[in-house]
């Protein structure tokens, strides 16, 4: 009995906390887009070969920047970013630029 209270109190937590730490991430992300929006567009418009990187779903954003990581995608620029990432930075910035909408 003690067990499975313990356990509807931990999913009480973990149910309020989830949407903190989503707002958390989003938060990250945008404090680390910087670096990002000095080549891509916040207009969700692609410039001289640089693809908008807004809109996309985060685990497609999470799986591209992972492959720069594994240097299957060629761009040392992108490489040398995403080598300064941990997969937090990574998913919170993927959070943050998905949820933003192309301007029209």
């Amino acid at each position: 009995m003690r067990a499975a209270a313990g356990l509807a109190l931990c999913a009480a937590l973990f149910a309020i906390a989830a949407p903190a730490r989503a707002a958390a991430d989003k938060a990250l992300g945008e404090y680390l887009a910087s670096e990002c929006t000095s080549c891509h567009q916040l207009s969700g418009r692609s410039t001289g070969g640089i693809p908008a990187i807004i809109g996309w779903p985060e685990p497609q954003f999470v799986a591209v920047l992972e492959s720069y990581g594994r240097k299957e995608r060629d761009n040392q620029v992108m490489q040398a970013i995403v080598a300064r990432l941990s997969h937090d930075d990574m998913a919170a910035l993927a959070a943050y630029f998905g949820a933003l909408k192309p301007k029209p």
